[in-house]
């Protein structure tokens, strides 16, 4: 074998190899679909954060204990994807058979945005019908501790220079144990989200 012939077939498996690894074993394309792919095989426990919902009360994801969660991640003065997340929020709660919802699964939409403050949440919450029991729209109360919790969630939120962020946008799930199980698409039916989370009656 010639000497280019064997530098061409190491730099193909070397390649390969990287590929490989960056799609999680040829399992996943893109970041996200890594992303995904990781929570479900394997579920991920969250940091200890205090969260300030729309109604001033403090409280942490430890207080969800024994309940399904959903949770969606905005900024108030978004006017674009955090509007359809909001929708898809609003859908799934629609969708939930009136038993479960509070008892048993809650919905949970968080502000990344530390201008965000208790006016902001409680308009945001009156224009996508969150009533503060079933459904909380909150902030993290201590800037520093957002960074970690946008991590552990995979979501990434960059500043677009504009007073805005470009961030990704998913709907994710945590089980009775307050893990990370499992990351949707917001474009999901909500049918599809409720019977996966075992919510259908």
């Amino acid at each position: 074998m010639s000497r280019a012939l064997q530098i061409s077939t190491l730099v193909s498996l070397i390649a390969l190899a990287v590929y490989w690894w960056g799609t999680d074993g040829f399992r996943a394309f893109t970041a996200e679909a890594a992303r995904r792919e990781r929570v479900l095989r394997d579920p991920r426990p969250l940091p200890s954060v205090t969260l300030e919902d729309q109604d001033g009360r403090r409280f942490g994801f430890e207080d969800y204990r024994g309940r399904l969660v959903a949770v969606e991640f905005i900024y108030t003065r978004c006017e674009t994807i955090c509007r359809s997340l909001g929708t898809a929020f609003r859908r799934i709660r629609d969708h939930v058979p009136a038993e479960r919802l509070g008892e048993d699964f809650a919905l949970l939409t968080v502000s990344f945005d530390p201008r965000d403050d208790r006016t902001a949440l409680q308009r945001y919450a009156r224009t996508h019908g969150a009533d503060g029991t079933h459904w909380r729209i909150a902030r993290v109360v201590n800037a520093a501790a957002i960074r970690a919790l946008l991590d552990a969630f995979g979501v990434i939120a960059l500043p677009d220079g504009l007073g805005g962020y470009e961030h990704n946008a998913a709907i994710h799930l945590l089980d009775r144990d307050g893990r990370l199980v499992r990351i949707g698409d917001i474009e999901e039916e909500p049918r599809d989200f409720i019977v996966i989370a075992g919510l259908a009656p």
